[in-house]
């Protein structure tokens, strides 16, 4: 499985940015994809999870009301729709795919596959 993450730029607090990602090759073995970030000295953390067969969607408290994940299954596409951006919101953000127990999905360690990031910033 291939992911490539794109859609990223420039953005003024309180705007909006529509993140994709695209995967290629068999990914019947990946039921759940997620975005996490990094942000400028800090780790990598989660932003937000979709299954990628059926329902099921979660966000970290941060970005709850203000993001939203979807998916076109058929595309083999997930984005993620950012909107009331903070500057705070700043970093790359990485797609990722992989199959574990719903419980575990905040934890990237459980994610094989990830994509190349693509760099969010958002001035103040």
């Amino acid at each position: 499985v291939q992911l490539q993450a794109f859609g990223g730029g420039l953005a003024q607090a309180g705007g909006s940015l529509r993140l994709s990602c695209a995967a290629s090759g068999e990914t019947s073995n990946t039921h759940t994809v997620a975005w996490f970030r990094q942000g400028p000295g800090k780790g990598r953390e989660f932003v937000a999870v979709i299954r990628r067969i059926g329902g099921g969607s979660g966000y970290a408290d941060s970005v709850k009301g203000r993001f939203t994940i979807s998916k076109d299954t058929a595309k083999k596409m997930v984005y993620l729709q950012m909107n009331s951006l903070k500057p705070e919101d700043t970093g790359v953000y990485y797609c990722a795919a992989g199959s574990m127990n719903w419980g575990s999905n905040q934890n990237d360690n459980m994610y094989r596959y990830w994509g190349q990031g693509t760099l969010v910033t958002v001035s103040s």
